[in-house]
């Protein structure tokens, strides 16, 4: 018989194999549920299945870090080459993406291609 650490708040179990103590997972074996070690070759039949389905929840829409869309808008421009097309002007945005005493990172976008860097 393995040993079993029961949550009761949950109601679900996990149960060790006897041989070399690892989890058991569950595996299905030609259509029947089943506790099988991944360590060594012990399993066990499980009778009685009662499964259970998991849902998850919808994650939130994550803002771009430079501001989405209106991020570009009203923003200066600068001479610095692009790499892309080798135009001579883009825009800049700076922006501080790590703690306060580090300097800002500044983000350019070509005025040209769009082409997008940072530095």
């Amino acid at each position: 018989m393995s040993s079993k650490v029961v949550n009761e708040s949950s109601m679900f179990y996990i149960d060790f194999c006897p041989n070399c103590s690892n989890i058991l997972h569950l595996d299905e074996y030609l259509g029947e549920m089943r506790q099988k070690c991944q360590v060594c070759p012990y399993f066990s039949t499980i009778k009685n299945v009662m499964l259970a389905s998991r849902s998850f929840y919808k994650l939130k829409e994550i803002d771009s870090v430079l501001g989405g869309k209106n991020a570009w808008e009203n923003v200066d421009s600068i001479d610095v080459v692009c790499n892309s097309c080798i135009h001579d002007r883009a825009y800049f945005l700076q922006v501080q993406t790590r703690s306060a005493d580090e300097p800002m990172t500044v983000f350019y976008k070509c005025c040209n291609c769009g082409h997008r860097w940072r530095e």
